[in-house]
């Protein structure tokens, strides 16, 4: 009974603890913004005392003042300019032009994120992952293969930011009743948080 009552108890407080620690390291990151700001404008100084998660706020406030001034005509050019610039150093234009395109990647709501969660034999015949279908291949890659063609990317677990890129054809491919979401939380749980639902072969009535 009692190792009963001590692995309920982790089952609690494990997820929890991690969820706080998770949460304080991103509040202790975003606090460090605050360095940014000249000392009479920090919090501290008008306030006579530290103020937790001020950098959170701050940070938000840019990211937001930053997405509404490049929506406009003149933010955009600025920002081109910005990457133009960026694009002529040669070490920061590989390290930046990498970051970007992941970042379009994975935040870009045009079409270009994870489309579904999907099926796909990995690493080799008779052993199945999940993949997110990311699209089709590019115009340079896509001349020596299927036209139907897709592009997908397979995350390693727990860590859902590394993975594989691959190629499949889409009778290779097989859809999942699960979203993105619900993949996601799969991967990162090690399989242990799922969605119930068998497969489907995404090649009967998918294009």
């Amino acid at each position: 009974m009692l190792k009963k009552y001590l692995i309920t108890g982790l089952l609690i407080w494990v997820p929890l603890a991690f969820t706080i620690w998770v949460l304080v390291q991103i509040v202790s990151f975003m606090d460090g913004t605050l360095l940014l700001l000249p000392p009479p404008w920090r919090p501290e100084s008008w306030l006579g005392f530290p103020l937790p998660g001020a950098g959170l706020v701050l940070s938000a406030l840019v990211l937001l003042l930053t997405g509404m001034a490049a929506a406009n005509i003149m933010g955009q050019r600025l920002v081109g300019w910005w990457e133009a610039l960026l694009s002529r150093i040669p070490i920061v234009r590989s390290i930046y032009s990498s970051v970007k395109q992941v970042s379009d990647t994975l935040l870009a709501q045009d079409g270009h994120s994870f489309r579904r969660a999907v099926l796909v034999e990995f690493p080799q015949r008779g052993q199945w992952t999940i993949a997110f279908v990311v699209g089709t291949p590019s115009d340079r890659v896509a001349p020596h293969l299927r036209k139907d063609s897709l592009v997908v990317y397979v995350p390693t677990a727990p860590n859902p930011t590394s993975g594989y890129t691959l190629i499949v054809p889409p009778d290779e491919v097989r859809d999942l009743d699960m979203s993105v979401d619900d993949a996601l939380k799969f991967v990162i749980s090690l399989g242990v948080v799922g969605a119930d639902g068998p497969p489907k072969d995404s090649s009967k009535g998918h294009t």
